[in-house]
């Protein structure tokens, strides 16, 4: 099991940037998929991006595509989100996620892991 802590959220204007980190713990990080989801006020929960375990295949919501961008550090058992280009319609709680397997499933079902979420706030 993985145990997951998001970080970084915090209030920015429209067309800033934001880093969020997820911190995991245990010794097998690198055996997970990872990925980051959000959730607005009263909408469900929505795939954002997700990577591989070694980092070299990523997906991407198209809502986000060429302004996001996930990367990770197996070393330190960390998963990143660069948020540029901030559009206040990305104000969400941003939530981490892990699977087992390799496969970059972009469905809130296939991650039984999450973390507890970090709150974005982009003001415009």
């Amino acid at each position: 099991q993985v145990q997951l802590v998001e970080s970084g959220g915090g209030l920015v204007q429209a067309g800033g940037s934001l880093r969020l980190s997820c911190a995991a713990s245990g010794r097998t990080f690198s055996s997970y998929v990872m990925g980051w989801f959000r959730q607005a006020p009263g909408k469900e929960r929505e795939f954002v991006t997700a990577i591989t375990r070694n980092g070299a295949s990523t997906k991407y919501s198209g809502s986000v595509k060429g302004r996001f961008t996930i990367s990770r550090d197996n070393a330190k058992n960390t998963v990143y989100l660069q948020m540029n280009i901030l559009k206040p319609e990305d104000t969400a709680v941003y939530y981490c996620a892990a699977r087992l397997g390799t496969l970059l499933y972009t469905s809130v079902n296939e991650y039984p892991y999450w973390g507890q979420g970090t709150q974005v706030t982009v003001s415009s």
